[in-house]
């Protein structure tokens, strides 16, 4: 077949109920049309197309795009809080520095599934979402009804797929029961301010406490180097708290869990080392 001066050519696999057909844009008027075949085992052409290359850049915009929104309407509420720009800016600092350590483990678990997803899809899912612990579970449940494995010789181009899918589809429900019940919870939050304001004062705190005691616990419990860990991170918090107090210097309340995070990352160094 022909198109604009270009010759295609389809794979008899093109006629398979399970094939589908990616168009891409070439240089000039050319276009070159790829063939997809469910059953191949080389995926580098699947996960590296352009079309999923062109979708995460999609939802990285949207992102940025939502960071500009938020900080926005941020400094425009501060007032109204209270708030002076210097608190919003230190704010702002403070939750940067907080997300070098989730941040440094997504990355080190993303490098690791770069083969098996290939990079648009593991920005999109791991690097945005950062739930690596479920998208590996659905990719690997996924992949098992159909009797593969991921990374084996079962690892085909419709296995990717049907992976992929599955990712995605755990993230949107995720999305859609935010969107559901924030409003609904919002409601239930502005019945129990009217009741006793002191109660959402304190749940917050509560949920937040009943949270990190819940990760942290079952951290500990895995081996000892988790528990010396958690300890000397926790420690390591704490007298950057205490120094910044006594020293009077708020940069160190700041930049306390990034330096904790550092430690603790040492501290489980040494002790897997011994």
């Amino acid at each position: 077949m022909k198109h604009n001066g270009t010759i295609c050519s389809f794979s008899p696999s093109f006629r398979h109920p399970c094939s589908w057909v990616f168009l891409t844009l070439c240089k000039g008027a050319n276009v070159a049309v790829a063939v997809v075949d469910p059953s191949s085992t080389e995926i580098t052409t699947l996960i590296q197309h352009p079309v999923l290359w062109a979708c995460a850049a999609g939802v990285f915009a949207v992102v940025i795009l939502q960071s500009v929104i938020y900080f926005r309407a941020i400094r425009k509420a501060a007032p109204a809080a209270g708030l002076t720009p210097a608190q919003v800016t230190s704010s702002v600092r403070s939750g940067a520095v907080a997300a070098i350590g989730p941040s440094l483990a997504v990355a080190l678990i993303a490098v690791s599934l770069l083969p098996l997803f290939g990079t648009p899809a593991v920005l999109t899912r791991v690097g945005l979402v950062g739930s690596a612990a479920f998208d590996v579970a659905a990719a690997g449940i996924s992949a098992g009804t159909q009797h593969a494995q991921l990374g084996g010789p079962t690892y085909t181009q419709k296995i990717f797929a049907l992976a992929f899918a599955a990712m995605t589809i755990g993230g949107l429900a995720w999305m859609l029961s935010a969107l559901i019940l924030t409003p609904i919870l919002s409601k239930g939050d502005a019945t129990l301010r009217k009741v006793n304001p002191a109660v959402m004062a304190i749940v917050p705190t509560a949920a937040l406490l009943g949270a990190f005691f819940t990760l942290a616990f079952t951290e500990v419990v895995k081996s000892p180097a988790h528990l010396v860990t958690m300890i000397v991170s926790a420690a390591a918090m704490g007298v950057c708290i205490l120094l910044a107090h006594k020293l009077r210097r708020p940069w160190l309340r700041e930049w306390g869990l990034g330096i904790a995070i550092i430690v603790a990352l040492a501290a489980a160094f040494f002790m897997t080392a011994a």
